[in-house]
C-alpha cells in the first residue's frame, strides 16, 4: 500500500513539474496583446511544441538527476564510512549525476533560443 501511494505521489509531482515548466517557457515566448491576434498563422503551434519540449527536457533530467544523486549519494556515504580513501571516486560519481540536470538545462536553453 505504501508503494502505491509513493508511486501516485511521484506521478502527480511529475505531471506538475512538466506542466509548470512548459507553461513557463510558453509564456516567455508567446507574443502578448494585439500582436497575438495578428500572429495566429506564423507557427505559434510550433512554438508551443518547442516550449513543451524544453519543459520536458528540464523536468525529466531533473527527476533523473535527483534519483541518480539519491542512489549514488547513499552508496558514496556508505563507501566513505568503510574506506575514507574512496572519497574522490565517490565524489566523482555524485558529480556526474549532478551534471545530468545541467545537460537538460542546456538543451532547454538551446530550444528556447531557437524560438
Amino acid at each position: 500500500m505504501k508503494t502505491k501511494t509513493a508511486m501516485l505521489l511521484f506521478a502527480v509531482q511529475f505531471v506538475a513539474i512538466m506542466l509548470i515548466s512548459a507553461t513557463t517557457v510558453f509564456a516567455l515566448v508567446m507574443p502578448s496583446g494585439v500582436e497575438a491576434q495578428a500572429t495566429t498563422t506564423d507557427g505559434s503551434y510550433d512554438r508551443a511544441a518547442i516550449a513543451l519540449a524544453a519543459g520536458i527536457a528540464v523536468g525529466l533530467t531533473g527527476l533523473a538527476a535527483g534519483k541518480a544523486i539519491a542512489a549514488s549519494g547513499t552508496a558514496a556515504i556508505s563507501a566513505l564510512a568503510e574506506k575514507p580513501e574512496t572519497f574522490f571516486r565517490s565524489f566523482l560519481v555524485v558529480a556526474l549525476a549532478e551534471a545530468l540536470a545541467i545537460y537538460g538545462l542546456i538543451i532547454a536553453i538551446l530550444l528556447w533560443i531557437s524560438l
